[in-house]
This record gives structure tokens, sequence and C-alpha cells, in this order.
């Protein structure tokens, strides 16, 4: 039991960075009912914005460079969680806006134009970052290791679940204790009762999609240090993604939650006797989940069921 408890440690950190990334995609298919498949290039996006703000290559070689460059890492890295989910809600609302076309049309035609912009950002990465893997730096604080009761453990996994939960905790009295909040999620149940209420639905729409990116991208800053950042990260990032929103429940914050734990879980508990098996594990997950029910854990229905 005690060499199992880094397991569970590992798969609980996996399991709430994993709930980081689907919230924002569960909020965009519950209210708009497109599935994003560019949502893990948005993640990767977010953290290569990140690296280039912690590197300060937004300004150079110029004197505001190298005055950035001296200030404190911490200093650099806190900035960076502030830019880089920010254009990512950009990048996001762009893609929103080319979506609008295909809205009211089979739901084939939002998933190959997002499918289209996951590609399209992938390579814009590779040409304004180049395809060799890199890694993003943070403060000295939160990097190493520390022995706890006989085991040791990496600080940033503490960090990051910690700020994962805290995230979690933030969208969530977003979400149920602000108007704004209650739009959105009145939006996901009834989108056109919204618009007959008075409200700008594409407007809706827009911030909708812009803050789940900016999640996507959040994500991607606090995941990456643990992943490695290279293009096609977010390959990696959207099939949990999509997993997990089946399994939680199409539109259900605390849905995609439990079952962004349970996949971490799933994953991180089976790596310790099969490592083999363990990215296999949240697939077995999902079978035995939407085999017993098929809206997931605590799913409603939706037009993708139509």
């Amino acid at each position: 039991m005690i060499e199992l408890v880094p397991h569970i440690i590992n798969g609980l950190t996996l399991g709430l960075l994993f709930a980081l990334i689907a919230l924002g995609f569960t909020l965009i298919v519950g209210v708009m009912e497109v599935i994003n498949l560019a949502h893990g290039s948005l993640f990767a996006l977010g953290a290569y914005f990140a690296l280039a703000t912690i590197g300060g290559e937004w300004f150079g070689s110029t004197d505001l460079g190298v005055w950035w460059l001296s200030l404190p890492i911490g200093m650099r890295y806190v900035a960076a969680l502030v830019i880089g989910p920010l254009f990512a809600a950009a990048s996001g609302m762009i893609i929103e806006l080319c979506l609008r076309p295909t809205y009211g049309k089979a739901p084939l035609y939002g998933l190959l134009l997002t499918f289209g912009a996951a590609l399209v950002v992938e390579e814009i990465i590779r040409l304004v970052w180049g395809t060799g893997e890199q890694s993003l730096t943070v403060p000295q604080s939160i990097n190493g290791a520390f022995l706890l009761g006989g085991l040791i453990f990496s600080k940033y996994k503490f960090f990051a679940a910690g700020f994962a939960l805290l995230a979690i905790a933030g969208v969530w009295a977003f979400l149920e204790k602000t108007p704004y909040g209650a739009i959105i999620k009145a939006g996901s149940h009834d989108s056109e009762m919204v618009r007959a209420l008075g409200y700008d639905l594409s407007r809706l729409r827009l911030l909708v999609f812009g803050f789940g990116a900016s999640l996507a991208g959040l994500a991607g800053i606090i995941l990456v240090p643990i992943w490695g950042l290279r293009p096609h990260v977010g390959l990696d990032v959207v099939i949990p993604a999509f997993l997990i929103i089946v399994i939680g429940g199409v539109g259900s914050f605390w849905g995609a939650v439990i079952a962004a734990v349970l996949v971490g879980l799933s994953v991180g508990v089976t790596g310790a006797y099969a490592a083999a098996w363990s990215m296999m594990s949240m697939y077995l997950l999902l079978i035995a989940i939407v085999g017993f029910r098929s809206r997931g854990l605590l799913g409603r229905k939706s037009a993708l069921e139509n």
C-alpha cells in the first residue's frame, strides 16, 4: 500500500489537470453543441505563448527584452499565467467566428472545421517555434522534490494539483454565483430561450468559446512541465478530454470533474501494476461506464443524440 501511494497521488494530480482541460471542452459542447477538435491545439498554443512570455521572445534583443529577462522567473511565470490564456482565448474566438456559417447545419460541418483549425494551429506552432521539444521554465520554489514519509514527491505536481483545484473552484463560483454564469448555464439548456429573453446569442457563443479556450491555454501552461512541450502535444490532450465529457455526461460540470479524477486514478493506479496498460485503462473505463449509462455519470439529453 505504501508503494501505491505515489501512484494514487500522481493519478489524482493528473485527474485534476484533466478536469481543467475538460471543463473548457464541456462548456463549449454544452452551450454550442460543437465538438471542438481544436481544443488540444489551443492547449498547446497557451503553453507556447507562456514560453514566449517567460523567455522574452516578444521583445527580441531590445533593451526592453534585456530588462524583462532580468526580472525574477517568478514574476515572468505569473505574467505567463495571464498572457498565455488571454492569447489562447483570442485564438479560440477567431475559430468561433469561422464556425458561425456551420450553425444550424449537420454537426459534421463543425467537427471538420475544428479539425482543420487544429491542423492550422499546429502548423503555425511549427513555423514559429520549430518542431523540436521545448521546456517551460518554472520558478525554483515549485521545482525539485521533497521527502515525505520516506517517499520522494515532486513539488511541482503538488503545485499543479493545488492550482487546478483553485481554478476549478473559480470556474464553479463564476458559473454559480455570477449573472454571467447564469446566462451561460441557461444557454447550455436552451439557447433559443436565452435569445428570446433578449441576450445576444452570438456574443454568448463567442465569449463561451473564448472562455473555454482560455481554460485550455491555462491547463497547457500547468501541464506541459509534466508532459513536455511539442507541437503535437494537443493530440495527447484532446482524446482524454473527449473521453472525460462522454464519461461525465455532456454539459455537466461536476460530471466532467468526477470523470477526470476517475480517469486520472485509473491511469495512475494501472501504471503501478501494468505500465503498458495505463493509457488503455481510460478506454476500458469509458466502455464500462457508457455501457451501464449511455449519457455518462451525470449527463442529460443533448442535441448530439438527435
